[in-house]
């Protein structure tokens, strides 16, 4: 039997003053639905969304929607004005016998409803406005990146309310393993037309990949038979001309439907330059912690670091990932221990809170007066990792039109904030980069792009993220913060974590083959360090080795700072060839060195 539908769209056409976002859109929601929206950043989705839930007017079209169904709307940042606590906001719309809706949904969230809504984090005032969603159980759910913000705590409670809800529900989320969980069937907004697939997310990118291989073959045959009738045109026209002028006509149609099609909007040109190669160990964490008066957000840890290690950094909201991530890069001073960090680091940080956009400024000005990429704002000009490039060029590069150039930072969406900082970051060189929070608002392509360029990176990547998939396709060790300040460390992401941690559950003994579970480069804690195990020559080497990295890494400064200017090639090339060749005779004597030294110490901590 044929479900009643929920909701119909019929011609629907929608526009700011420039090109449609929609035209002729045609979109059904049945009863039971549970429904992703995926596209582009910018392709139009939460547009679209607050159409079906009567916030934004069309241009034209119709909206059909059965008497007596109520739609409820999570949208990306709800208005708290007017709102004491985050309790009298969730409860607003609610009968007050009502109310233990909220409180139950509260308890699963793990959200203070007596917090004060103008002081509350994003995180708290996501959870307030999902409390309150759920509270009032509509019978279609418009939910827009509810997973923003949230921890994996309350995405997994999140995913089981969904699960077994009766309502219809259509999701907008960048994070693919809460959409392979709970999609059963996909809306993929592409170009301004909605193509739908009644098949689990699992397989979008798969359907997606066979349209576009479509599009290019059809393009390619119109194209080609575009060229053919030119030809006739040019050659055979004059001879039949009366007869022939229906095919001229044609060609006019042929090459009307091909300027009418639009093409795919390319990736963004997503690229890490990892600049001069440093040592071998990049972080040393000895015993260091932090505390909130009697609140310990870390017990005394050891944490070792190394080059091209990607470190993810995991737990629930308030755990301290964040303090735990400053004092690893030195931005923050631990209670106790201390923190070396090797020579030649050149930072780059992406920040969760993207304080280092000003709204007021445009996105000219965000590039070009950012001293940190030798911008001076004086030109139209700004250096790439050493290249100068034109401001709009290297824009267009990360998806932005020409006419974003000059519009303030303020006017971006989320996703378009998080690639003009990408774009920040990636024109500077760094061999250590911190993501805190980097997959919040991108779309699926840009978050694919950005994992190929870290997968292509040659430095060392410190990362705090709450996306699983994410952290299964880029971590290579997790450090997962448990409460009570304790910090625990894994090899691999978010998968391998979950399966360490059933083996330490069904045998707490296993805990001790952790390290030996890694890989070989990979950091490991160790606890209270003794060199019992050493011989008093080996005991002796081990505190001689840290001067002699010292001494070999000030020497590789040295030369590479000489070579690093270009004239040295042509006004001494006898002294270039010489300095290079000490310098990698200096490298392979420092790679060595760290070698020794990392297991003289693994052997000490026994």
């Amino acid at each position: 039997m044929a479900r009643a539908p929920l909701l119909q769209i019929s011609g629907l056409s929608l526009g700011h003053g420039g090109d449609p976002l929609f035209d002729g859109l045609d979109l059904v929601v049945q009863q039971g639905d549970r429904l992703a929206l995926v596209g582009r950043n910018g392709s139009g989705k939460s547009t679209l969304m607050k159409v079906m839930a009567a916030l934004v007017e069309a241009d034209a079209g119709e909206i059909v929607l059965p008497e007596g169904t109520r739609v409820g709307y999570l949208e990306q940042d709800p208005d708290f004005a007017g709102f004491a606590t985050l309790g009298d906001f969730a409860t607003a719309s609610l009968d007050p016998a009502e109310a233990w809706r909220v409180e139950a949904a509260a308890e699963g969230l793990d959200l203070d409803l007596s917090a004060r809504a103008d002081r509350a984090s994003g995180g708290e005032r996501r959870r307030a406005a999902l409390a309150r969603l759920l509270a009032e159980a509509p019978e279609l759910m418009l939910l827009d990146e509810p997973t923003n913000h949230l921890d994996i705590a309350a995405i997994a409670w999140l995913e089981a309310e969904l699960a077994q809800t009766r309502a219809a529900f259509i999701v907008i989320s960048h994070d693919r393993a809460f959409l392979r969980r709970l999609a059963r069937a996909t809306l993929w907004l592409d170009r301004g037309v909605v193509r739908r697939m009644d098949r689990p997310f699992a397989e979008f990118e798969d359907w997606r990949d066979e349209i576009w291989a479509q599009e290019d073959v059809a393009r390619h045959k119109l194209d080609r038979k575009i060229k053919e009738e030119a030809r006739w045109a040019v050659e055979g026209i004059s001879a039949r001309r009366k007869r022939n002028q229906g095919r001229v006509r044609e060609l006019g149609n042929l090459r009307e439907t091909r300027a009418a099609m639009i093409a795919r909007e390319g990736g963004a040109a997503l690229s890490l330059d990892a600049g001069p190669k440093g040592g071998k160990r990049v972080i040393e964490a000895r015993g260091i912690s932090r505390s909130f008066g009697d609140r310990v957000i870390v017990a005394p840890l050891d944490l070792r670091v190394l080059r091209g290690d990607r470190v993810a950094i995991v737990g629930p909201n308030g755990a301290g990932k964040t303090t735990l991530l400053n004092m690893l890069i030195g931005a923050e001073a631990p209670d106790t221990g201390e923190v070396t960090l090797g020579t030649g680091l050149e930072l780059a940080v992406f920040d969760q809170s993207r304080a280092a956009l000003d709204p007021s400024r445009t996105l000219w000005e965000s590039l070009t007066e950012d001293p940190e990429i030798g911008a001076s704002g004086r030109s139209d000009q700004v250096m790439v990792r050493g290249t100068p490039r034109h401001v709009v060029g290297y824009l267009k590069d990360f998806l932005f039109d020409e006419a974003q150039a000059r519009a303030p930072v303020r006017s971006l969406s989320g996703g378009e904030k998080a690639r003009l900082l990408l774009a920040r970051i990636m024109a500077r060189q760094s061999n250590l980069l911190v993501l805190d929070e980097p997959t919040n608002d991108l779309d699926v392509e840009t978050l694919d792009l950005l994992q190929e360029a870290l997968a292509a990176y040659d430095g060392t990547v410190l990362l705090v993220s709450h996306d699983r998939d994410f952290l299964d396709r880029v971590a290579t060790v997790t450090v997962a913060l448990e409460g009570g300040g304790r910090a625990t460390v894994y090899a691999g992401g978010w998968s391998d974590m979950q399966a360490q941690k059933g083996a330490l559950d069904a045998s707490p003994d296993a805990a001790a083959e952790l390290p030996r579970a890694r890989k070989p480069a990979v950091p490991a804690k160790a606890q209270g360090a003794s060199k019992a195990g050493l011989s008093f020559t080996e005991s002796h080497r081990l505190a001689a080795l840290p001067d002699e990295i010292a001494r070999l890494e000030a020497e590789i400064a040295k030369l590479a700072e000489f070579l690093s200017d270009p004239a040295v090639y042509t006004s001494a090339p006898a002294k270039a060839e010489k300095a290079s060749a000490a310098l990698a005779e200096r490298q392979a004597k420092l790679d060595a060195a760290e070698e020794e030294w990392l297991t003289l110490e693994e052997k000490a901590a026994g």
